[in-house]
């Protein structure tokens, strides 16, 4: 099987191939720091070697897991916030069929999301869909006190003990935790809930290989020994022995902070495939999580085109030239549908005829990149052979790592994230919460 492909050829709109390569000593320095453990916020590495050292015992009881859950259940709610649902999502919805809810006879559950917000008629509606239905829950939470995976587990626990009982309810609910502390820990062994631990060593939004991610995958039908090979692959290819030049996350990070230190502050993650849209929320929360501190980092955001050219692409194309792209290209469509012939030719389109859809969107694609890389904006492509699991695997190892690279070139932690706790302690403030008294106070005479 092959490699990823990185193709950093048409940045040099925003830096020249001389300022990436004299990146060179920097990112196998930080490259070296991740491996030997020296770098800031080592305690968090566990992902690092996890591909290839996940044990074969743990798959089977993931696998084991996620065979029960799909004897019991018709539809699992995956609760949890950030890292703790964005990986699985990614995954989820990058390797299901498009319309998988409306799809009649199924092999494996439908996968909901809660936890991931503080939606009022979000949770009320989902709880509507779930009366009468066959339903199970997957609770990944570190604490068990994260206010937004809380509340929503609170309310579907008690829908679901309400409807089948609460020795039913018992093996219908798998938490994924703290492996000796927290609420939840407590809880799920005060109930008998079948529990899968979070490793301590693993941050958040590293985690999507860790039970985490590759339980509710599982229960999706993936084949998740299929993504833990294609990531291993790529823990292979991206070795501290492997030279910068045939290193793709060390040259990616390299060209992201070369063109950084030219004024381009904005990373679009852009893709040609709408399966790969959470591909994207994932990846923005791993960057701009672990880059964005110190008043430093690139901002991500994400990009799903060609829908957002009609939207967006007059601003990338003409806007402030603080931005460049990143596109996650597919070589190989899954199916094929070819354009019919149509007479009288009312829409133009038989200049198309015969041919496939695919190609079209391929020549898109292309097209915008020229456009793009002429409008001044540096354009940075990686390119995945076809999409199943294999290659889904590699795409979050690589991203992974060069984060962590990216992350100690620009001078910063990449594994903590102190900026987070700032909403929280307002947020409890104002609503009250004992032990937040002086807090209450402060923002009181601040309203």
């Amino acid at each position: 099987m092959s490699i990823i492909r990185l193709d950093i050829s048409k940045a040099w709109g925003g830096a020249t191939q001389e300022e990436v390569f004299a990146l060179e000593t920097s990112a196998q320095k930080s490259l070296e720091a991740l491996h030997n453990g020296s770098g800031a916020g080592s305690d968090f590495l566990g992902w690092l070697h996890l591909p290839s050292s996940v044990a074969e015992e743990e798959l089977k009881e993931i696998e084991d897991a996620a065979a029960a859950l799909r004897t019991r259940c018709d539809i699992v709610v995956v609760v949890g916030i950030g890292g703790s649902y964005l990986g699985t999502r990614a995954v989820v919805e990058a390797l299901s069929h498009s319309f998988d809810l409306l799809q009649g006879e199924r092999k494996n559950p439908v996968i909901l999301y809660a936890g991931h917000h503080i939606g009022e008629d979000y949770l009320c509606e989902l709880g509507e869909i779930l009366k009468g239905k066959r339903f199970g829950i997957i609770n990944i939470s570190k604490s068990g006190t994260t206010t937004e995976p809380a509340l929503a587990f609170r309310l579907l626990r008690r829908q679901l003990e309400e409807a089948v009982g609460k020795e039913e309810a018992r093996h219908r609910i798998v938490a994924v935790t703290d492996k000796a502390r927290g609420a939840l820990r407590a809880l799920a062994e005060k109930e008998g809930y079948r529990t899968f631990v979070i490793p301590d060593n693993v941050g958040g939004r590293y985690s999507v290989l860790t039970p985490v991610g590759l339980l509710p995958i599982a229960v999706a039908g993936i084949r998740i020994r299929d993504l833990i090979a294609g990531a291993a692959d790529v823990e292979k290819a991206t070795g501290a022995d492997i030279p910068f030049a045939q290193n793709i996350a060390a040259r990616y990070a390299a060209v992201r902070n070369a063109l950084y230190a030219r004024g381009k502050k904005i990373e679009i993650l852009a893709n040609f495939h709408p399966k790969l849209r959470y591909i994207g929320e994932w990846w923005k929360q791993l960057y701009g999580e672990s880059e964005g501190k110190d008043n430093k980092g690139i901002y991500p955001t994400s990009a799903d085109f060609t829908t957002d050219l009609h939207s967006m692409g007059q601003w990338i194309q003409d806007g402030e030239r603080t931005i460049f792209e990143t596109v996650i290209s597919v070589e190989k469509s899954a199916r094929h549908v070819t354009v019919p012939y149509e007479q009288g030719d009312s829409d133009g389109l038989n200049f198309l005829a015969g041919r496939q859809v695919g190609e079209v969107n391929r020549m898109a694609e292309l097209g915008t990149q020229l456009a793009h890389v002429d409008g001044n904006v540096p354009n940075i492509s990686i390119t995945l052979p076809e999409l199943n699991a294999y290659y889904v695997g590699q795409l979050l190892y690589f991203f992974e790592i060069a984060c962590g690279i990216s992350g100690y070139m620009l001078g910063v932690n990449p594994f903590d994230q102190p900026g987070v706790e700032a909403y929280k302690k307002n947020m409890f403030a104002l609503l009250n919460k004992p032990g937040y008294e002086k807090e209450s106070q402060a923002i009181a005479a601040r309203l």
